[in-house]
């Protein structure tokens, strides 16, 4: 019986990447460029909501004194945490049940390119200037992001590492990239984005000074959304899930297929001690920044530095913990693949606790807080470029134990905690506002709190032992789907054998296309095609000895 061809096997669809090992080119658009323009709207909704929503959306009603409207801007982002992790727990099941050419994450990178970018727009349509319709539409347009549209995409683009490579090295420099490309997003928001804004303000005024109307928001978000749809279809095109290939023999056989049920996925992830503890570390690790992240602007308000405008400080403290990030992307993966991923994970959470300690006592002195923070900020670094690649040895050795991958549900996990902290960290720091005072408070939200979560990350962390299995792990793997080819009478190539002579035949067809061309050239312009292609060789040959 002939089998219909799955649309992921068109010639269309089919992804551009065709060697064995990750190439720069995939690195780069793949997991920096795309992964940067699918969480840009993500990155600058955390920075620019709650001042759009304030001095915007329900500028008048809130000036009108309107009570109602201050509880509902309080609640509904943490009641919409419920849903946000009941979102990101669906996405995982779907990729984790998905079958396809494509892989599993891949299509759904493809398809947020239209709901991501539509979602991140619809926030800032006010079909109707009434308060309560304000209200649901806001809540129905923001978990259809933060619950839907959002969590589809990033459990893809979290799950694309593990299945991109086996390759531990190559892995954690991927890993590297897709934490650079969200730090790079929420550079966009506290170093681009205010100039924007203010452009959009004097084009579209609004009730605030500085802030443009709903109409200026729009518009600027349906960039955005261009940006989002653009990026998610260059991610899509430029990564390829070697992993996922090498249990796919043929498209009728991977339909045939049953994923494990949830509970059987649930007791593998939740029965593994080292995701356990990856997952405890990165809760640690995500929420105790987003209570940092959004409590710098009240710190830096009510922590009075002399000579410093609040504005201004806030800008050099954003740069002074941006640099050491970025600039730490040059050695972090180099030091993991020398020393381990907890050895330096470790090292680092322990140097940022310290710094955090010493912006801590000096929290009046703002250029002993800088120094911590930068100290703090540097000594992160490891964990916010390396969590999915450890992550990823924790797939692989449950994969290993159990016979089967979780990548679905251990990334709708991390997915969960990632996205939901931001709704729980806005109503953690006004609950330690309200306890301690404005001033008070905000130094314990904006230093103590992260500080005291790297110390406790730092002892989480010695019990992250999965490295040392990797080697046995892949051996088990290895035997395991070559006793399965042979039971189905299949023949066994080794999955870097089969990668290897997939990219000798890609190469095979572009040299014939490329000579193809070359004559059809020579033809149209009667030069002679053993001369051209002797120029070529040479050219091919000076460029080798560079």
């Amino acid at each position: 019986m002939k089998t219909e061809k799955s649309i992921f096997e068109k010639g269309i669809l089919r992804t551009k990447v065709k060697t064995a090992n990750v190439k720069p080119v995939e690195a780069m658009i793949g997991y920096l460029i795309g992964p940067f323009c699918g969480m840009l709207a993500n990155c600058l909704f955390g920075t620019y909501l709650v001042e759009y929503f304030r001095k915007v959306l329900f500028a008048q009603e809130l000036a009108a004194g309107n009570t109602g409207i201050e509880t509902f801007l309080t609640l509904f982002p943490i009641l919409s945490a419920v849903l946000i992790v009941a979102g990101n727990l669906v996405a995982g099941q779907i990729i984790e049940r998905t079958r396809t050419r494509a892989g599993k994450a891949r299509p759904y990178i493809l398809l947020s390119s239209v709901t991501v970018a539509v979602a991140s727009v619809l926030m800032f349509i006010q079909p109707v200037e009434n308060a309560v319709f304000k209200m649901v539409w806001l809540a129905v347009a923001y978990n259809l992001f933060y619950a839907v549209a959002f969590p589809l995409y990033n459990t893809a683009n979290s799950a694309l590492v593990p299945m991109s490579t086996r390759n531990g090295k190559q892995r954690g420099f991927l890993a590297s990239l897709v934490n650079m490309a969200l730090l790079g997003g929420s550079g966009a928001g506290s170093i681009v984005m205010p100039m924007i804004i203010l452009a959009f303000a004097n084009g579209f005024p609004g009730p605030a000074e500085g802030l443009p109307s709903s109409n200026g928001y729009l518009v600027l978000f349906i960039a955005i959304g261009v940006i989002t749809f653009l990026g998610c279809i260059l991610q899509y095109y430029f990564t390829r899930e070697r992993v996922t290939e090498e249990s796919i023999t043929s498209l009728a056989e991977t339909e045939k297929v049953k994923g494990p049920t949830l509970g059987k996925q649930a007791k593998a992830i939740f029965g593994d001690r080292f995701f356990v503890t990856a997952i405890i570390f990165y809760l640690l690790f995500q929420l105790s920044g987003g209570i940092k992240n959004g409590s710098m602007m009240s710190f830096t308000n009510n922590i009075k530095f002399a000579g410093l405008e609040p504005a201004f400080a806030m800008s050099i403290l954003g740069i002074v913990g941006a640099v050491p990030m970025a600039a730490a992307i040059l050695f972090v993966s180099p030091l993991c693949n020398k020393f381990g991923k907890k050895a330096v994970v470790l090292t680092g959470m322990t140097l940022g606790a310290a710094g955090g300690v010493l912006a801590g006592i000096f929290y009046d002195n703002f250029i002993m807080v800088a120094v911590g923070v930068a100290v703090k900020c540097l000594g992160s670094a490891p964990a916010g470029y390396m969590i999915l690649a450890m992550l990823a040895d924790c797939l692989d050795h449950m994969e290993a134990k159990n016979g089967f991958r979780c990548d679905g549900l251990a990334m709708s996990v991390y997915s969960s905690i990632m996205i939901a902290s931001v709704p729980l960290a806005t109503g953690i720091i006004s609950g330690v506002l309200g306890a301690f005072g404005d001033a008070i408070g905000s130094v314990v939200s904006y230093i103590w709190i992260e500080t005291i979560a790297y110390a406790l990350a730092a002892l989480v962390m010695l019990f992250f032992g999965v490295e040392k299995y990797l080697v046995k792990d892949r051996e088990t793997v290895l035997a395991r789907q070559r006793s399965e080819a042979e039971a189905a009478g299949i023949e066994w190539v080794e999955p870097e054998e089969r990668l290897r002579r997939e990219e000798a035949e890609a190469d095979r067809m572009a040299e014939e296309a490329r000579i193809a061309d070359l004559k059809a050239y020579c033809e149209k312009k009667g030069l002679d095609f053993a001369a051209e292609e002797a120029k070529y060789q040479e050219k091919r040959r000076r460029k080798a000895k560079k």
